[in-house]
């Protein structure tokens, strides 16, 4: 059985249905104060919180847990800085709790949700694996202390890992059963998506002076369901026998704030107002990665690359929650 920490989440729900729809049978273990109880479609559902070392102990003493899938995370790089503490001891403590509970019944392999903020502002693009390491929030930070835990451990205890590094997590399942839902909002097609629904007013642009093609940010953004798929491939890897080892998990191909909000009015069919506002300290003109390595080694291939194919997906599940 795989036991999937945070798997109540966006991503972790993504995931949890991929594994099922494999053949996998799953625990979703998560003590919901970010994810939705009505995510957890497949498997088996615990709550329990992973600063609670006994909550983890009870478990895996009850399931025969054979790898561990660890998705849960605070995850605003904004409140990180106001509040590095809560990061520190949510993202760092709890997961050194869930590894000693691990190493305690001889689990071994972990998939571990990791960042491309592990990189900090990019030196050159894309983004390869072998870019420095300077995180430039205390989330960023966070994430790299556990790669560092991750390799130690795997030298000191034979633990076998994936760290999967994200660049932007997007669109929806196709099929529309879970998607993107977060409080507060803070992704980008979201809250365009908001804007086109009547939701909120507008989207906010921030910063159109940027040494890019149009003046606005460019991101990578890599479909949810094909971010599951990687998920998956890793897992089936370290079942294989493979080594411990990270990669970066984009698209590699980069689109900029106006041209999501340009494919948004479109697909929609509505109006978007988008205001422009000075930019936001600490963002990158573009933050693009190469996914060389994963493809090449997991034999991952994505097949929501396309921005409209991943704007579509997030439409369908938006319409169909605001039924």
């Amino acid at each position: 059985m795989i036991l999937i920490v945070g798997g109540a989440g966006y991503i972790g729900a993504h995931i949890n249905k991929q594994l099922n729809l494999n053949g996998y049978e799953t625990i979703v273990f998560d003590n919901l104060s970010y994810g939705h109880e009505d995510f957890i479609k497949w498997g088996t559902f615990e709550r329990g919180d992973l600063g609670d070392v006994e909550d983890i102990r009870k478990i895996f003493e009850k399931y025969p847990i054979t790898a561990v899938m660890h998705f849960a995370a605070f995850t605003f790089v904004g409140e990180s800085v106001e509040d590095p503490q809560r990061y520190y001891k949510n993202n760092v403590c709890n997961t050194l709790n869930l590894l000693q509970v691990m190493l305690e019944f001889d689990v071994k392999k972990l998939v571990f949700s990791s960042t491309c903020a592990t990189y900090g502002d990019p030196v050159e693009i894309p983004i390869t694996e072998q870019h420095p390491q300077n995180p430039i929030s205390p989330y960023g930070r966070g994430k790299l202390m556990v790669e560092n835990v991750l390799s130690d451990y795997s030298r000191a205890y034979n633990l076998h890992y994936v760290s999967l590094r994200y660049f932007n997590a997007a669109g929806a399942d196709p099929d529309a059963d879970i998607g993107e839902l977060h409080n507060p909002e803070t992704h980008l097609i979201p809250l365009i998506l908001d804007a086109a629904s009547g939701c909120r007013d507008n989207i906010k642009i921030f910063g159109t002076d940027y040494n890019t093609p149009d003046g606005t940010c460019i991101r990578d953004y890599v479909h949810v369901t094909d971010l599951a798929h990687a998920h998956l491939k890793a897992l089936q890897y370290l079942e294989d026998g493979g080594k411990s080892d990270y990669f970066n998990l984009g698209n590699g191909n980069g689109f900029s704030v106006n041209e999501v909000i340009e494919k948004s009015r479109k697909i929609t069919g509505n109006d978007i107002k988008a205001i422009e506002e000075d930019r936001r300290p600490g963002d990158p003109p573009i933050l693009v990665g190469s996914s060389d390595k994963i493809r090449k080694i997991l034999g991952w291939e994505p097949k929501y690359d396309d921005l409209s194919l991943i704007i579509e997906t997030a439409w369908k599940w938006h319409q169909k929650r605001e039924k």
